[in-house]
C-alpha cells in the first residue's frame, strides 16, 4: 500500500511540473522577450535600450515577481524622447538568468546591474526603481554610488517590516530549501488559480488593467523559476534591509520618492515619509493611488521621473 501511495503521489508530482512548464511555455509565448542580453558576473541580463545613445539615461528596476514590462506602458514612450530609457530584469525575473544555485541578495543584484550600467557607458544615470526594485536601487545607490546619479522611488520597499503583504504570503511560505521544488509543482497552478485576486490586492483600490498579462510582462510571473526567485527575493529583503537602512544617512546623490495615499502593499508613511526623514535632501511626492503607479498612471509617473532626472548633476 505503502508503495502504491508513493506511486500516486509520485505521478501526481510529475503531473504537476508537467503543467507547469506547459504554463510556462505558454507565458512565454505571450511575452517574448523584447530587448539584448548581457553576460555579467553571475547572472544574463535581459534588458531593453529605448531612446538615442547621446541623451542623459535612466535605468529602471521592476518590483517583486515582475518583469521590465511593468514600466512599458505610456510611461517609457514620454520619457523616451528626452531621455535614453534602459529598462532591465532583475536577476531571475523576466529573462534574467541568475547563474549558480542561489538567488543573489538585493546587494548581489544591484552590482550585476551596475555592471550593466558599465557595460552600456551610461554616465551617472537616475536609477528608477519601483517597489522592491527600489530597495535594490538603494543597494546600488549606497554601494557603488559611482554608477548612479541620482534615485527616483516609485512605491519602494525602503524599510524592515515584519508582515508580508496578504498578495505574497503564499511565496513567503516556501521553504529556501525546497522553493524551486515547490515552485515547479504547486506554485505555477496556485499562482494561476489565484491570478485574479493577486492582482486585485497588489493594483487596489485602483482597478488591474485587462492586458497586463501581456502589455504588462505578468504572465512570466507565473513560471517556475520566476516564482522560486520572488520567494527567494522575499526572504532577501527581510534579511539585508536593516543593514541597508543603516547606510541612507550616506547617500549624496538627489533621492526623490513617489507614493500612492491608498498604497495597499507598501505603508507610504513608513517607506516613504520615515525614509525621507533619513535620507539627506530627500524628496517625498503623495499622489491619490496604489501601488501599481508605473501601470495605472503612467503620465503622473513619468512627469515624476523627469522632474527627478533634471535634479541630477552630471
Amino acid at each position: 500500500m505503502s508503495a502504491l501511495f508513493g506511486g500516486l503521489v509520485a505521478a501526481s508530482g510529475f503531473g504537476l511540473a508537467g503543467y507547469s512548464e506547459w504554463i510556462a511555455r505558454e507565458a512565454e509565448r505571450m511575452v517574448p522577450p523584447d530587448g539584448a542580453f548581457r553576460e555579467v558576473d553571475g547572472a544574463r541580463l535581459h534588458y531593453v535600450a529605448l531612446g538615442d545613445a547621446g541623451k542623459p539615461a535612466i535605468v529602471m528596476i521592476h518590483g517583486l515577481a515582475g518583469q521590465l514590462r511593468n514600466f512599458s506602458y505610456a510611461m517609457t514612450d514620454a520619457l523616451a524622447d528626452g531621455y535614453r530609457v534602459i529598462l532591465v530584469d532583475r536577476p531571475g525575473s523576466g529573462y534574467s538568468v541568475a547563474h549558480g544555485a542561489v538567488q543573489p541578495n538585493l546587494a548581489g543584484q544591484a552590482a550585476m546591474i551596475g555592471q550593466l550600467i558599465a557595460f552600456l557607458g551610461l554616465e551617472q544615470p537616475l536609477v528608477v526603481g519601483h517597489s522592491l526594485g527600489g530597495a535594490v536601487a538603494l543597494a546600488l545607490a549606497v554601494a557603488h554610488p559611482e554608477h548612479v546619479g541620482g534615485l527616483a522611488l516609485i512605491a519602494p520597499l525602503t524599510q524592515d517590516q515584519e508582515q508580508v503583504p496578504a498578495a505574497f504570503r503564499a511565496l513567503a511560505a516556501m521553504p529556501a530549501g525546497f522553493r524551486r521544488l515547490m515552485a515547479q509543482t504547486i506554485g505555477t497552478p496556485l499562482s494561476r488559480l489565484n491570478a485574479e485576486r493577486t492582482l486585485a490586492e497588489v493594483f487596489a483600490p485602483e482597478p488591474a488593467p485587462s492586458d497586463f498579462a501581456t502589455r504588462g510582462g505578468g504572465a512570466l510571473a507565473q513560471r517556475p523559476g520566476n516564482i522560486a526567485a520572488a520567494a527567494a527575493d522575499l526572504s532577501a529583503a527581510s534579511t539585508d534591509m536593516p543593514a541597508l537602512v543603516a547606510r541612507y544617512r550616506t547617500l549624496a546623490m538627489p533621492v526623490s520618492i513617489l507614493f500612492g495615499r491608498d498604497d495597499a502593499i507598501l505603508a507610504p508613511d513608513l517607506h516613504g515619509e520615515v525614509t525621507a526623514g533619513q535620507i539627506p535632501g530627500a524628496t517625498l511626492q503623495m499622489v491619490a493611488g496604489g501601488h501599481m503607479l508605473p501601470v495605472t498612471q503612467p503620465e503622473v509617473t513619468a512627469a515624476f521621473v523627469a522632474t527627478a532626472a533634471q535634479r541630477v548633476v552630471r
